[in-house]
């Protein structure tokens, strides 16, 4: 009861679960590729990068999600420091290879025969072959995920100190925003690396380097945009959290922080 009732052990808590249940979810809504222009009725941009023509936003699911990862990232990072960061991320992996391991489990079970076409699509959709292909593709995403993930994380706290040592408490914007930039740079390239180019290599389906790259730096400039507009939230959230905490002790978790 004494942990509940302290004031930055609730933040604490509190920041964490959200950081890990955005963390969890975004890898499994990620096996989902959508068209961020046909969403919002947009004309779709035709880029071309590395000899490659790529037509307009398609990305994964998982990136509605991972701005505000990356936003709980900086936030905790500033009140609860790099070993607050670290544990969680660590967590959050784990969590992730956990439900992994337990999804793995059951695409690998016998479907019940009356669940099997329980539908309204009757004998013309099989819920188990769909359940399979459905979250059985995305095994490589993960696992790219996973490393771009605990990659990402550790640039992200370490350009946040590093900045945050060069312009001291002032520009918020600047070390959050910033370290969330470089973050993002590493994660685009190495989930699709991994996932399309090493875990794909020898088969039809390997992509080449020249897509590999056009399509990652594509996926940047849409996080790139993303971690700009979040700054607003970045305020917001930082005010909250001063008013919550209370001037003196947020100031106290902050110097310690800093250490």
């Amino acid at each position: 009861m004494l942990l509940i009732n302290n004031k930055s052990a609730r933040l604490y808590i509190f920041l964490a679960a959200f950081f890990i249940v955005n963390a969890v979810v975004a890898e499994f809504m990620g096996v989902k590729v959508f068209s961020l222009d046909d969403t919002f009725g947009w004309t779709p941009y035709v880029f071309n990068f590395f000899g490659q023509e790529i037509k307009g936003f398609n990305l994964t699911c998982g990136v509605i999600l991972w701005p505000f990862v990356f936003v709980m990232t900086d936030i905790i990072n500033e009140y609860f420091g790099m070993k607050g960061v670290r544990f969680i991320s660590f967590i959050a992996a784990g969590l992730i290879a956990y439900a992994y391991i337990m999804l793995t489990l059951a695409m690998h079970s016998s479907p019940s025969s009356w669940w099997t076409y329980s539908s309204n699509y009757g004998t013309e959709l099989d819920f188990n072959k769909a359940y399979i292909a459905v979250f059985g593709q995305g095994n490589n995403i993960i696992v790219g995920s996973l490393l771009a993930f605990l990659i990402g994380q550790v640039l992200d706290v370490f350009t946040f100190h590093w900045i945050k040592k060069k312009t001291g408490e002032k520009w918020i914007w600047l070390r959050s925003t910033g370290s969330t930039l470089v973050s993002q740079l590493i994660d685009s390239f190495v989930v699709l690396f991994y996932a399309f180019y090493i875990a794909k290599s020898g088969t039809a389906q390997q992509w080449s380097i020249q897509l590999v790259l056009a399509v990652c730096t594509v996926n940047y400039i849409y996080k790139f945009i993303m971690a700009l507009a979040m700054t607003p939230v970045i305020y917001a959230v930082h005010e909250a959290i001063e008013r919550y905490l209370g001037h003196d002790l947020a100031k106290q978790l902050k110097a310690e922080a800093a250490q």
